[in-house]
């Protein structure tokens, strides 16, 4: 596929695209939680419970959603390096190369591949349609909660669904037992960072609308979001449920 409109998300495949193409397409992949391929010409580090480094070399780098990292080259069925998973993935751009960095703690790692020549970025939806037309939709995952409120918690009470705000319209409107206004930001999948922005914006568009002393809970209902997206939350003083549509 060819890039559209100058877009890196509308292509699920770049062919030698420039650093910050490539930059962004992986960027904005993580964020939404894709599976992603990366080939090209680099090195790779590791520092952790010991030090390891790859000299240039063409390879493959398998990011996926749950924080696992994978570095190929083209013997075995194993990978030469790899983070277990749980990581966090992040992408920048230092001297001319893009650099993918997996971390985790606990203990404390990280693995740094550095492009500098990138052959193709794709990127993948991983959700199985098979299993999406057995586990529901989000559609189906807001009348579950619309008819057991107490999923959310104990006391919330749905007011409202599709309200719209200057941000745009918050799945479900309501209040929790203080009385205190809740929007409940709902996906049917593993979620990453967009998914908190998203929220995070719903929640200001009602700060500035209502009363200024307004308390205003945002809730995100997903059945998991990646570590990167958990950060965020507590940084944002956003709430996490751990739901999905029925199955």
């Amino acid at each position: 596929m060819t890039l559209a409109d100058g877009d890196p998300a509308a292509a699920d495949a770049l062919h030698r695209p420039d650093p910050e193409t490539a930059r962004q397409r992986i960027a904005t992949a993580i964020d939404r939680a894709d599976m992603i391929t990366v080939f090209g010409r680099c090195t790779v580090e590791y520092e952790g419970r010991a030090a390891s480094h790859l000299g240039p070399g063409d390879r493959l780098v398998v990011l996926k959603p749950d924080g696992t990292a994978l570095v190929h080259t083209d013997e075995g069925q194993k990978p030469v390096n790899w983070q277990p998973p749980g990581c966090a993935h992040e992408v920048r751009l230092a001297d001319g190369e893009v650099r993918i960095e997996s971390r985790r703690t606990g203990p404390e790692e990280e693995l740094t591949v550095a492009f500098e020549r990138v052959e193709q970025v794709s990127t993948f939806d991983v959700t199985d349609e098979r299993d999406l037309s057995l586990s529901g939709t989000e559609e189906d995952l807001r009348q579950r909660i619309l008819d057991d409120p107490g999923l959310v918690e104990e006391g919330f009470e749905p007011l409202a669904t599709e309200r719209e705000t200057p941000a745009g319209a918050v799945d479900i409107y309501g209040k929790d037992r203080e009385g205190a206004t809740v929007v409940v930001e709902l996906k049917r999948k593993r979620v990453g960072p967009d998914a908190v922005g998203q929220l995070d914006r719903y929640v200001e568009a009602l700060e500035r609308d209502l009363h200024a002393d307004a308390e205003i809970r945002g809730i995100l209902v997903s059945p998991s979001v990646t570590e990167r997206a958990r950060t965020l939350l507590g940084e944002k003083g956003l709430e996490f449920v751990s739901l999905g549509p029925p199955e």
